[in-house]
């Protein structure tokens, strides 16, 4: 899928009426879904959930993933939501269609929300 229209495509997301599980306790939006069917990369999302289920969502509660491409490498972090990054990892290839990208994932009580900005 063209960046240009995936951009468009995500914008249009302002909240869910699905939830699709990924892990036993982390669940995607209709947004986030859209994005891992659309872009290909559910490896993305599966990082993600990988990393939150070592978090204590008593500790960090909200998280958000930055994602920033250079050709085909990927830098991914982690942060608090307060520009504390929690963990960074580098993808050495990848044909993530977009160079920067951001996305939360929000404790609901019981279960990890990944969900696009515009869903939030």
């Amino acid at each position: 899928m063209a960046k240009t229209e995936l951009q468009s495509a995500l914008a249009q997301f302002t909240g869910t009426e699905h939830y699709y599980r990924i892990y036993p306790k982390v669940v995607l939006t209709d947004g986030t879904q859209y994005l891992a069917d659309r872009a290909g990369c559910y490896w993305l999302m599966d990082l993600y959930a990988s990393y939150l289920a070592s978090v204590n969502p008593n500790i960090e509660s909200f998280t958000c993933l930055k994602l920033t491409r250079r050709g085909n490498v990927a830098d991914i972090v982690i942060e608090d939501g307060n520009t504390h990054a929690l963990a960074k990892q580098q993808i050495e290839y990848t044909d993530f269609p977009l160079e920067n990208f951001m996305f939360y994932a929000v404790w609901s009580g019981e279960l990890w929300v990944l969900m696009l900005p515009s869903e939030h």
